[in-house]
């Protein structure tokens, strides 16, 4: 006889609430990201001339890569949202891991953690953003 143990149980609402809190801080941090990469990007290499232009650069040029988890971690968030069958405690806690992972920055660290330190020393307002996410991921049992 083999268990595959209870069925995964729906998060609870006040739950689902906090990851969307945390989806929105990662938007508004995540454009933060973008003008002030936009900015960087423009002083080595000249003025953007399109939105258009702007768009193919951020999903095509490996300035922006750094960039990139961050959108799918802002997609994947929006698609279990949006889904029909509730999600799952344990799918709100990979995600807020994920989301933690995301927001580290250090001088010595992946090149990701580097460029995201970079943007969080030069740009008041990512500081500002950053701020925000990593409160709202403060796990309290630390």
């Amino acid at each position: 006889m083999s268990s595959t143990g209870p069925a995964p149980q729906p998060a609870p609402q006040i739950v689902r609430q906090h990851l969307q809190n945390v989806r929105l801080a990662f938007l508004r941090l995540h454009k933060a990201l973008l003008d002030s990469e936009r900015v960087q990007y423009e002083r080595v290499h000249g003025r953007i001339a399109t939105s258009g232009d702007f768009f193919r650069l951020v999903i095509g040029h490996e300035w922006f890569n750094w960039l990139r988890p961050m959108s799918q971690f802002v997609a994947q968030v929006d698609e279990t949202l949006a889904a029909k069958q509730p999600m799952t405690l344990e799918q709100v806690n990979g995600f807020l891991a994920t989301a933690r992972q995301l927001i580290r920055s250090s001088a010595e660290g992946t090149p990701q953690e580097q460029r995201y330190y970079q943007a969080i020393e030069r740009d008041p307002e990512v500081a500002r953003l950053h701020v925000v996410a990593a409160d709202l991921l403060a796990d309290p049992a630390q």
